[in-house]
């Protein structure tokens, strides 16, 4: 529908139509070079002036021509197909073929009518039917928070909802923030009668553990419709794809509903993912043995670090510090002093050094090997030591003098220390700390490089003399010292003032930690979020290159073998981003895989190791008993039905004697203005041609 409209009043057309009247009478009507032709002609050649001069001045008045068009939105449908496990393992094949088939009816009629859009839903929400239901979780409210997300603000008429209301993921999708403003019809898929059938339901544990510990698995079994039955629950680790039964639990079902927990413990003997797996025997007539087993896996992290206590003779330091470490799991302490020393100082990853070198042994070859094997090292300076020996040993700390002479010092702590944080409570309470015992020396000389935790203060007196100080040797080996003897006392005293150790653990404990922390520096790294995956996620490395100033690079290029237990190899090789690698690997099939990423830098070859597990989803098989009672609730609350796959073919009808779901009428007005229109350029100029033509015809111009 078009309107045309003028910014000024109408009868100003009247006007345009004398002007265009009025000079057509001047020009052709007192014009004598017309005179000896017709009548005609001049009335013709009058007309065709007055015309196009009246349209001209009308074009002045700015006419706006309005058209108003309107559209007709369908209703929007959305068909919401659930697709995963337990759909399918509840049809037969011939069943399953014949919904399909039924459900893509019901969306082709339905197009007749309203907008179709089709989702399936299960890991997650997509678009388009997915027939193979094969998805391994259901997750009802991510679908209606899908819908609800994407045409609250559209014509939206109806939901169908095709599930058998079973959800192992998200939220209840009663509960769900999601309202929207269309009835929910569910079709209630899958079978509501309890079936004969013993699940291991769950199993809850750490899914890290440290070598060495013992850690606990707590195993949920369930069983329906089983009473008076016998079934054994066997744990067991499989192991280059054997299995190694570990324990053998009988259980006795006592009830139809039956539900127990077992907690088994296993211990963590050997370092990477270590994959278990939990059965429980089936019974005669069980409707699925599937839901029988449960494969888990646990991150065993051969993390702790060994330490070497190594003292000059016996000493109430060393037990304090002793009972410090051993607070932490990840610690493998060894106690030994010098004299008897056998294990090998190669074979620890940090070495406390107390009063060595001392007057009576140098322990020359335990300082060689801390050096040559750049093994981070602490000394405890007492007056058994042998300073020039100790001065000669590390860079930090020189200290003059012979030892023979003591002080008794207590710490002030350094605000300016920055290389790890210390609790409010331990910088308010350290300086109440006893005396320890410090060489006497007017000359304690630290290095400009070493970093000062403590210093000495001799009764009220604040000396610069170092107490505990932190830094590196020439070849960037960590090296702590300690300045004095008698840390023991530290420890009594905190636990007199506080009944525990916090501040003391806290004081020595990150002091080693930070000591014993061996730095990363290889320069080709490929980096793993986590080393378990599950079967349906996808897998992602990412990897970093370093040249010899530690900078970012990505010149060559990456490859990966990733091999799994079987010995297969899967190849790929890593994309180039803006200073670094990245590699999709895709999903993989469970199991447990090694890695092997290898790249070539100014002829140099370097590769990274490591392993990861994928382990598999057994969700859809522990509740196979449809909940069309959620279901039901969900229609009724959203104002729509329960429906059976039988009903499908009634669904349009049902909708439609609905009543509330109506197209919806769209009207858009546009505005222009008329000498926009080129047909009015070429009328106009249409009709000055003509006159020139007539005029020039009959020689007039």
């Amino acid at each position: 529908m078009n309107n045309l409209t003028f910014q000024y009043p109408t009868w100003y057309l009247i006007l345009c139509l004398a002007l265009g009247v009025g000079y057509a009478l001047v020009l052709y009507f007192r014009d004598q070079r017309f005179q000896e032709q017709s009548n005609t002609l001049n009335w013709l050649l009058g007309v065709i002036r007055a015309v196009a001069v009246a349209f001209l001045a009308a074009l002045l008045l700015s006419p706006l021509l309005k058209s108003i068009t309107t559209q007709t939105q369908k209703p929007v449908v959305v068909l919401a197909q659930d697709v995963s496990e337990s759909i399918a393992a509840e049809m037969t094949p011939t069943a399953q073929t014949a919904y399909i088939q039924n459900f893509a009816a019901l969306s082709e009629r339905l197009k007749e009518n309203y907008e179709i859009v089709e989702y399936s839903f299960g890991n997650d929400v997509r678009e388009g039917l997915d027939t193979s239901f094969n998805d391994k979780v259901s997750n009802l409210s991510d679908v209606l928070t899908t819908v609800y997300d994407l045409y609250s603000n559209q014509n939206l008429g109806a939901v169908v909802l095709a599930t058998d209301g079973i959800f192992n993921r998200g939220s209840n999708p009663i509960y769900s923030s999601a309202k929207l403003n269309a009835p929910i019809y569910s079709i209630a898929l899958g079978d509501t009668i309890p079936k004969r059938d013993l699940v291991l339901r769950r199993a809850f544990y750490n899914k890290i553990a440290y070598l060495g510990d013992r850690f606990t698995v707590q195993i949920d079994v369930a069983a329906q419709n089983c009473a008076g039955q016998r079934t054994n629950l066997v744990v067991s680790k499989i192991e280059n794809g054997r299995n190694r039964t570990l324990q053998t639990i009988p259980i006795a079902v006592n009830q139809d509903d039956f539900f127990t927990t077992r907690e088994v413990i296993l211990e963590a003997t050997q370092a990477g993912v270590q994959r278990y797996r939990l059965s429980v025997s089936s019974i005669n007539g069980e409707a699925s043995t599937a839901n029988n087993v449960k494969d888990i896996f646990v991150d065993v992290l051969d993390a702790r670090q060994k330490i070497l206590l190594l003292a000059n003779s016996p000493h109430p330091d060393i037990t304090a510090i002793k009972q410090t470490l051993d607070a932490n799991k990840n610690y493998d302490i060894t106690t030994a002093y010098i004299d008897d020393l056998q294990d090998n100082v190669a074979n620890f990853d940090f070495v406390i050094l107390h009063q060595l070198p001392s007057q009576r042994n140098p322990a020359t070859s335990v300082r060689v090997a801390l050096v040559q094997q750049n093994i981070p090292h602490f000394y405890i300076v007492g007056s058994q030591t042998d300073l020039p020996i100790f001065n000669q040993s590390q860079p930090l700390l020189t200290i003059a003098g012979n030892g023979r002479n003591t002080d008794d010092v207590q710490p002030i702590l350094q605000k300016d220390f920055n290389l790890f944080t210390l609790e409010e409570a331990l910088t308010n309470e350290i300086r109440q700390f006893p005396p320890v015992t410090a060489p006497f020396s007017n000359s304690y000389q630290p290095s400009p490089n070493a970093s000062i935790l403590m210093r000495q203060r001799v009764g009220r007196i604040e000396t610069p003399r170092p107490l505990l100080l932190i830094g590196e040797n020439e070849s960037g080996t960590k090296v702590g010292v300690f300045a004095a003897e008698g840390i023991w006392k530290w420890r009594l005293f905190d636990y007199l003032q506080r009944d525990n150790h916090e501040i003391f653990n806290a004081l020595f404990g990150k002091t080693i930690q930070y000591l014993s922390l061996k730095e990363d520096k290889r320069r080709f790294r490929v980096n793993l979020d986590e080393n378990i995956f599950n079967e349906n996620e996808i897998i992602q490395f990412g990897a970093e290159l370093y040249n010899e100033s530690y900078e970012l690079i990505n010149e060559p290029d990456v490859r990966m073998v990733i091999s799994d237990s079987e010995g297969k190899d899967y190849d790929f090789i890593f994309n180039k981003t803006d200073n670094a690698y990245a590699l999709n690997a895709g999903i993989l099939p469970v199991g447990n895989y090694t890695f092997r990423g290898t790249t070539t830098y100014n002829g140099e070859q370097l590769s990274y190791e490591g392993q990861f597990s994928v382990q598999p989803i057994q969700l859809e098989l522990y509740q196979t008993t449809a909940d069309h009672g959620l279901l039901r609730i969900l229609s009724e609350e959203y104002g729509g039905e329960l429906l059976y796959p039988s009903q499908l073919s009634s669904l349009p009808e049902r909708i439609e004697a609905k009543g509330t779901v109506k197209p919806v009428l769209y009207q858009t007005t546009q505005t222009r203005s008329v000498i926009n229109l080129k047909w009015i350029c070429f009328l106009l100029l249409g009709l000055l041609s003509l006159e020139w033509f007539f005029r020039r015809y009959f020689g007039a111009y």
